[in-house]
């Protein structure tokens, strides 16, 4: 069974996981699957609104596959929920991305 695989199972095995999503994503990520990689950092978002990392990775992902509008959207919200926690690591990380 391939990583993919066996990150897709522990995601139906806990669907609100948000860890399991990014997991998932990341994966998707790394074999450059933009879209697929988004919609399961979107799907970390949903399950924990407040996962900042996530926000910064699916920017990362839209970005990769074309889609500015969208990565600048993400990076706005992500900013605020990053700020929001005192997570001043990310918010940079998402403001040099938002330059790029």
């Amino acid at each position: 069974m391939s990583r993919l695989e066996q990150l897709r199972k522990l995601v139906l095995v806990d669907p609100a996981d948000p860890l399991s999503h990014y997991g998932l994503a990341l994966e998707l990520l790394n074999l450059e699957r933009w879209q697929e990689a988004a919609d399961a950092f979107g799907q970390a978002i949903e399950c924990d609104p407040n996962y900042s990392a996530a926000y910064y990775h699916q920017a990362r992902a839209y970005q990769a596959d074309g889609q500015a509008e969208s990565a600048r959207d993400v990076l706005t919200r992500g900013i605020e929920v990053a700020a929001a926690q005192g997570d001043l690591k990310t918010v940079g990380e998402m403001r040099d991305l938002l330059g790029d």
